[in-house]
């Protein structure tokens, strides 16, 4: 993922990295747009270091390393951007001082979504092209998860520390082949984790969990999470059912912050996406249909006061920021006021 580039060790004061990277100059239309979401809606995008961005987001050409090094600032001066996914950390945990650094880039108000590193939500280790290799040791590993990425992550973004996100990724047949197994296993990794600390507002931050077997969201999994107050992420995804299925799932763990994360097209596998949407600065297959089935869920959540966190990949459409856009107007035509 482009969050990959390498990051200087020292901390980065905000008035440092915004006079490297400048934002677009954004329209009164879009400043006007922005002005309409609520509060508690959190729009954002899987990372930002996209040098295709010039002139959306950003003024000028910059590299991809620059954009994830120096970007965030200007990224988070966008009118409708108020979350980001730090998809990096999905790779390798973070240190305390990379969280930090996060925090200091981003506004009052903005929330990330974290992801959990794969050495905790991977069943396998894995070679070349994804390949499983051997069955990992820290599978489910609540000690590793708790000292490598929870508190880091609380301490270091803090207010700005939004759904902390555990991504599994596809499971072994065998581990498929039993179920109800790894339910009582999630269970009890979920219930072995810390508390996270009490906010205020609705933006305190929470526990959710994403997977890439469509075999694993049924009801005995949905009535374990409901019972650990963790909430479902729906992950669009060509691996995983359509958002209406998915979001009939959520409905059947109770009230609570929605969460999604729409990362590929249905109809492609990643490479291909890559390959077709490069260098993600216009939309090539819009998909009207996941847009109304999000925006009708949106304002489902929105309505019973509750946050939203809504993230969007390049792969879903060809560029996160203009199906943003779409979303983010296709909300405005029916929030009320």
């Amino acid at each position: 993922m482009n969050q990959d580039a390498l990051f200087d060790d020292g901390f980065v004061a905000p008035d440092a990295t915004a006079s490297r990277i400048a934002a677009a100059p954004f329209p009164p239309g879009l400043h006007a747009l922005g002005g309409q979401m609520p509060e508690t809606l959190y729009l954002g995008t899987s990372s930002w270091s996209y040098p295709g961005w010039e002139g959306l987001v950003y003024a000028g050409h910059a590299s991809e390393n620059q954009l994830a090094q120096h970007g965030l600032p200007a990224y988070a001066s966008h009118p409708l951007f108020r979350s980001a996914s730090l998809d990096r950390n999905f790779y390798a945990p973070l240190p305390l001082s990379e969280y930090q650094r996060y925090a200091a880039q981003a506004p009052e108000g903005f929330r990330f979504l974290i992801k959990a590193p794969n050495q905790v939500t991977d069943a396998v280790k894995r070679g070349a092209g994804g390949v499983p290799t051997e069955l990992n040791a820290d599978f489910l590993n609540a000690t590793l998860a708790t000292e490598e990425f929870v508190l880091p992550c609380i301490e270091g973004l803090g207010e700005k520390a939004g759904p902390l996100v555990f991504q599994f990724s596809p499971m072994p047949p065998e581990m498929l082949a039993d179920a109800p197994a790894f339910v009582e296993r999630l269970d009890t990794f979920l219930q072995a984790l810390p508390p996270l600390p009490a906010s205020e507002g609705m933006e305190a931050p929470f526990y959710a969990v994403e997977f890439r077997d469509p075999s694993l969201v049924t009801p005995r999994m949905m009535k374990m999470l409901a019972a650990r107050d963790v909430r479902y992420c729906v992950a669009l995804h060509s691996r995983m059912p359509a958002a209406v299925r998915q979001l009939q799932a959520v409905a059947a763990t109770g009230p609570g912050p929605l969460v999604i994360r729409w990362s590929l097209n249905a109809k492609l596998k990643f490479t291909e996406a890559e390959t077709r949407y490069k260098p993600f600065d216009q939309l090539k297959d819009e998909d009207l249909a996941t847009r109304e089935a999000l925006v009708e869920a949106v304002l489902d959540t929105l309505e019973n006061d509750l946050p939203v966190w809504l993230i969007v990949g390049n792969n879903a459409e060809g560029c996160a920021p203009l199906t943003l856009h779409k979303l983010a107007r296709g909300l405005a035509e029916v929030l009320p006021g």
